[in-house]
C-alpha cells in the first residue's frame, strides 16, 4: 500500500472515497494550524461526554477509564510540547482522537460515539470562549482600578474640558478619568452578558439532527459548569451569534481604548504637555534625537481598526449561510483567536501604562485660562442675579468678546468694564469666574466638583472589591 493510500485510508471519513485528497486541498482546508489551541476544551468536553457515556450504559466503565487514562497522557504531551500534531488529520479533534486510539484502542473509537466534529467543534470554541471572557473580565477591572487611582491622586487637578477640540468648561483631571472607568465598566457588563449566551451546550446535536443514542445533554452541560443546553440541533450547530456578539464587545472596548489613546497622544504633544507617558511605554527617532513617541497607544488605535474589522469579517462569514453547518465556520477561529488576544495585551499593556502617567497640572490650568472657560458660569451667575438665561447668554458673548479683543481672560477683566455689560455683577462674581470656583461649584451626582469625584471613586472601588 502506499504512503497516499495510507495518507487515506487514516481520515476518518475515508472509506468512501475513491482517491486520496490532494495536498493543496490538505494545506487549504487543514484548521490544525491555529485550532490546536482548543486542545484543553477538546479534552475537557470529551471527557464529560465519556463520562455521560458510561452513565447511560452506552459504553462501560472500563471504556471510560481507558479514555480518562489516554487524555491525561495526551494532555500531558502537549504541555511539553511532545505531541505530534499531523497537517493530515485536518484539526485538534482528529488529532487527539487518533493518538487516543493509539493509546487505548477500541475505548478511543468508541469516544465519538453520540457526537459529531459540528457539535463537539461548537462546544470546544463556547468552552474556550468562556475562559477568554473570564481573563478580560478581570484585565478590564485591573485598568478601572488603575484610571481609578490616577483620578482620585488628581480629584483637585484642573483640566481644560473639550468639546469641538475648543476649551469648553473647567474640569477636573480625575473627573475625566472617570469617564474612561464608566466606559470600561459597561465594557465589562456586555462581556458578562455576552458570557450567559456563549455558556450554552450544543454536544448531543450531532451533526445537525441530534442522535439516536439515549445521551444526558443536561449532565454533560451540569458537568461543564454550563448554564443550559441548545435547544435546537440545527441551531446548536451552526450559530455563530456568540462569536459576533463577542467580537462585536471587544470592538466597543477597543474603541473606548481608542478614544483614550487619541487623548494622551493629544495631550503628550509639545502643544499640549499634559502628560507624560513613562519611557518604557514610548521610541525615539531614528534621526530626531529630540522625539518621544506615544507608540503604545498609537498602536492600540490601530489595532481597534484590525479588532472591528474581525466583526465585520464575521458578520460577512455568517450572512449567506443555510442551516446548518457548513465549511465556512471554519473561518470564525482566526478573527476570534485575535480578537481575544489583540484585547488581552492591549488592556494588560494599558493598566500598566495608566499607572505610570505623569500628570503636569501646571501646563493643564494654563490651557484652562486660555479658552474663557467660565463664560458659562458668569451666565448662571447672571441667572441667579435674576436675568433670563438667553440675555445672560447674549450678556456673557459680548464680555467674551471685549476679553478676546485684548487677549485677556474674562476673569482679568475689571470689575467696572464688567459692570458695563449689566449693572448687576458685583465683586464676588470673580469667585465665580475662577478655575476653582467653577469646579467646586459642579457639586452634584455626577458632576466635576473634587467631592464628586472623590464620592464616585469610592462607589467605583467598592464595585470592583
Amino acid at each position: 500500500m502506499s504512503s497516499n493510500q495510507l495518507d487515506h485510508k487514516s481520515q476518518a471519513w475515508s472509506a468512501l472515497f475513491s482517491e486520496p485528497m490532494s495536498d493543496l486541498v490538505k494545506r487549504y482546508t487543514s484548521s490544525v494550524g491555529f485550532d490546536k489551541r482548543l486542545w484543553r476544551a477538546d479534552i475537557q468536553g470529551s471527557l464529560a461526554h465519556a463520562a455521560m457515556l458510561a452513565s447511560q450504559g452506552i459504553i462501560s466503565a472500563e471504556d471510560r477509564a481507558a479514555i480518562e487514562r489516554g487524555m491525561q497522557q495526551i494532555a500531558g504531551e502537549i504541555e511539553r510540547g511532545e505531541f505530534d500534531w499531523k497537517l493530515d488529520l485536518e484539526d485538534v479533534h482528529l488529532n487527539i482522537e487518533a493518538r487516543l486510539t493509539q493509546l487505548v484502542g477500541d475505548a478511543g473509537k468508541r469516544l465519538h460515539t453520540g457526537r459529531s466534529r459540528n457539535d463537539q467543534v461548537a462546544t470546544d470554541v463556547r468552552l474556550w470562549l468562556r475562559g477568554e471572557i473570564d481573563l478580560i473580565q478581570g484585565l478590564l477591572s485591573d485598568l478601572q482600578k488603575a484610571l481609578l487611582q490616577l483620578a482620585e491622586q488628581h480629584a483637585e487637578t484642573i483640566l481644560p474640558g473639550f468639546t469641538h477640540l475648543q476649551v469648553a468648561q473647567p474640569v477636573s483631571f480625575g473627573h475625566h478619568m472617570l469617564a474612561y472607568v464608566e466606559m470600561f465598566a459597561r465594557d465589562a457588563e456586555r462581556m458578562a452578558d455576552v458570557r450567559r449566551r456563549v455558556n450554552r451546550l450544543p454536544l448531543g446535536a450531532a451533526a445537525l439532527a441530534g442522535t439516536s443514542y439515549p445521551l444526558d445533554r443536561e449532565q454533560v452541560a451540569r458537568a461543564l459548569d454550563m448554564d443550559g443546553i441548545c435547544q435546537n440541533s440545527l441551531d446548536a450547530v451552526s450559530d455563530r451569534d456568540f462569536a459576533i456578539e463577542f467580537t462585536a464587545a471587544a470592538s466597543l472596548a477597543m474603541v473606548h481604548v481608542s478614544r483614550l489613546s487619541e487623548e494622551l497622544i493629544l495631550w503628550m504633544s509639545q502643544n499640549f504637555g499634559f502628560i507624560e507617558l513613562a519611557d518604557r511605554f514610548t521610541t525615539g527617532s531614528s534621526i530626531m534625537p529630540q522625539k518621544k513617541n506615544p507608540d503604545v497607544p498609537e498602536l492600540a488605535r490601530g489595532k481597534t481598526g484590525r479588532v472591528v474589522g474581525h466583526l465585520v469579517g464575521l458578520l460577512t462569514l455568517m450572512k449567506g449561510q443555510p442551516l446548518a453547518y457548513n465549511k465556512d465556520n471554519q473561518e470564525d477561529k482566526e478573527p476570534l483567536f485575535d480578537t481575544a488576544d489583540t484585547l488581552k495585551d492591549t488592556l494588560r499593556i494599558f493598566a500598566e501604562m495608566v499607572g505610570g502617567i505623569t500628570v503636569r497640572p501646571q501646563a493643564m490650568e494654563q490651557a484652562a485660562l486660555r479658552g474663557h472657560a467660565t463664560a458659562t458660569d458668569l451666565a448662571d451667575y447672571l441667572v441667579k442675579k435674576g436675568l433670563p438665561f438667553r440675555d445672560a447668554h447674549e450678556t456673557v458673548a459680548h464680555a467674551v468678546k471685549a476679553a478676546s479683543a485684548r487677549q485677556i481672560d474674562l476673569a482679568q477683566l475689571p470689575l467696572d468694564e464688567l459692570q458695563r455689560f449689566h449693572p448687576a455683577i458685583s465683586e464676588d462674581v470673580f469667585q465665580v469666574l475662577s478655575l476653582r470656583g467653577s469646579l467646586d461649584a459642579r457639586d452634584i451626582a455626577g458632576g466635576t466638583a473634587p467631592a464628586q469625584v472623590r464620592r464616585q471613586v469610592a462607589l467605583h472601588r467598592a464595585r470592583l472589591a
